[in-house]
């Protein structure tokens, strides 16, 4: 099977597990409503998470185009668009971006937000989507095969001009056994199959994969908040 049917077939499984199957579950973790305790670990994680992505990227993004990969509920690209940003932010499920749209448009309007956001569902990676300052891909490649998600950031690597700030899951035999225990756990607080990574084998196929190849890895943080573990990198284009 080639890395473009693996990668097909896996965005097909990505997207009935948010359209079809978690999309509630979804939404109500990325807002305030009470969760379990192990959902609130995870959402305590991408709280802060998304808080070290954010200082990574200019306080002010007037004018510029960034891309949310894998969107969700909208709430990195409110934040983007709060800076002045012209956001595309793009998701597989439909119905998270509905979510999006409805809990995010208004609420830019109302506060005068000096941004925009253009939200849609279909594939990150598409060309279509145009050329980028900035690139934001938080827990949106972690399903991936290592070499799959190379290859997005490859063709996203093309058409962005200065960073792109993404994460990983960071393969540990700790890691290893929080997913293996969740499995113990009711199926509403189940996570969606999640690929860790030797951070070692990522740096070694993107040294190897050409469109990143001269892309430099400028800083990298670790966040662990009980079942949520992930690794992010800040990577800056040749020129930036």
């Amino acid at each position: 099977m080639s890395a473009t049917d693996t990668y097909t077939r896996r965005r097909g499984e990505i997207e009935h597990y948010f359209d079809r199957t978690a999309a509630d579950t979804w939404a109500r973790l990325t807002s305030t409503a009470p969760v379990s305790r192990v959902r609130a670990t995870v959402r305590a994680g991408r709280d802060r998470m998304r808080d070290t992505l954010l200082a990574w990227l200019p306080a002010d993004l007037t004018g510029q185009r960034v891309l949310d990969a894998g969107c969700g509920t909208g709430s990195f690209a409110i934040e983007l668009a709060r800076r002045g940003a012209e956001v595309l932010a793009i998701d597989l499920s439909p119905q998270l971006v509905d979510v999006a749209r409805e809990r995010c448009l208004a609420q830019l309007q109302a506060e005068g937000a000096r941004g925009s956001i253009d939200f849609r569902s279909g594939d990150m990676s598409s060309p279509e989507l145009g050329h980028f300052d900035h690139v934001v891909a938080m827990d949106s490649l972690i399903h991936y095969r290592t070499t799959d998600a190379v290859r997005v950031l490859g063709t996203l690597a093309d058409r962005t001009r200065g960073s792109m700030v993404v994460t990983f899951a960071p393969a540990s035999p700790l890691l290893w056994a929080f997913y293996g225990a969740g499995k113990l756990f009711p199926r509403s607080d189940r996570s969606p199959s999640i690929v860790p990574v030797a951070q070692a084998t990522l740096a070694r196929q993107m040294r190897l994969h050409a469109p990143m190849s001269s892309w430099r890895l400028a800083e990298s943080h670790r966040v662990a908040s009980g079942f949520y573990t992930s690794q992010a990198y800040r990577l800056l284009a040749p020129a930036a």
